[in-house]
């Protein structure tokens, strides 16, 4: 068994209501995200590749052009813009191109970051 992550970048702005952070949390601020997409499987025995990167690849451009330089608080269907919707959010919109094992968003500024492993059940 293998994995395979393909990971990319997004700057964005959010706030957060109702955090024991308080007014900090409340306002509108910026951080930089580090999301990683990861695949898990077996090599096709003709391409050596759990899967094309390129397909991935495309998926994840579509999803990061929805939150690079945005305010999470309006991206649809994202709901509260907290690690854990990020993270599932992002699964969504990519678990198509193929065998997604995990998604992670990373908050490095903040030493934080969430994994959602999928629908449970």
């Amino acid at each position: 068994m293998w994995e395979l992550t393909k990971s990319f970048r997004f700057e964005a702005a959010h706030a957060l209501m109702g955090t024991t952070l308080g007014a900090a949390s409340e306002e509108i601020h910026g951080h930089s995200f580090r999301a990683e997409v990861t695949l898990r499987g077996t090599p096709d025995p003709a391409t050596g590749m759990v899967l094309d990167l390129g397909l991935l690849q495309r998926s994840i451009e579509d999803v990061q052009k929805m939150l690079d330089h945005k305010l999470l608080n309006k991206v649809e269907a994202l709901g509260p813009p907290t690690l854990e919707n990020l993270s599932r959010f992002v699964w969504e919109r990519v678990q198509h191109a193929g065998p997604i094992a995990r998604v992670s968003i990373h908050r490095d500024s903040c030493n934080e970051s969430c994994t959602y492993y999928g629908p449970q059940g």
